[in-house]
């Protein structure tokens, strides 16, 4: 693979990590953050969520809500979800605090509220590269169903990339081609490290 993939979603849980579990599988060179304030996943309520800072070991979290509820958190797929995280990384990463990380070629977020984020913190970084970077948002319901389908568009979207002789180029067409054949409009941006 001749490109460098960043993930990201709100809370680098679900989204983000499933579609940054699909593409190590594949043998992509990939990450995967959140741009949240803190790391969010339900609770007993809509008012009562849980709430970890970044940096919070998923196996963690995944022991904390087991104490609390098991049933609840097993039917709801958070513990599936949080023990599958765990065979990824470590924890759940804040894009706003990557740049230790190094440079994307290509950014993929998972809704609009958060491509707007990672355009603004790409935006206000020192632009020393001059190297660019491709943000495309797919949006996709915040839910392990939709997570599952989001993460295989993103994988052909991915290999449509990989396979272009020089995206900056063709991603027009690339772009075009996708949502032609799934249906679902994409939001791309050109920014710059």
């Amino acid at each position: 693979m001749k490109f460098r993939y960043a993930m990201v979603c709100s809370s680098n849980q679900n989204r983000s990590m499933e579609a940054h579990f699909l593409l190590k599988r594949q043998g992509f060179d990939v990450s995967s953050y959140g741009t949240g304030a803190h790391v969010k996943l339900p609770g007993p309520s809509l008012r009562e969520p849980n709430v970890y800072d970044f940096g919070t070991p998923y196996k963690h979290m995944f022991d904390d809500l087991r104490r609390k509820d098991p049933e609840l958190y097993k039917r709801n797929g958070i513990l599936p979800m949080l023990k599958r995280n765990s065979t990824v990384k470590l924890a759940p990463q804040r894009w706003q605090e990557n740049a230790a990380d190094g440079s994307f070629d290509v950014v993929f977020t998972f809704e609009e509220k958060v491509f707007d984020m990672v355009i603004e913190d790409l935006h206000n970084r020192d632009h020393v590269l001059l190297k660019t970077v491709l943000v495309i948002n797919l949006e996709v319901k915040d839910n392990h169903e939709e997570a599952a389908a989001g993460a295989r568009l993103t994988l052909d979207l991915c290999q449509e990339i990989e396979a272009a002789e020089s995206w900056e180029e063709s991603i027009d067409e690339i772009i075009a081609g996708f949502e032609k054949q799934h249906r679902r409009k994409l939001l791309f941006s050109v920014s710059f490290y």
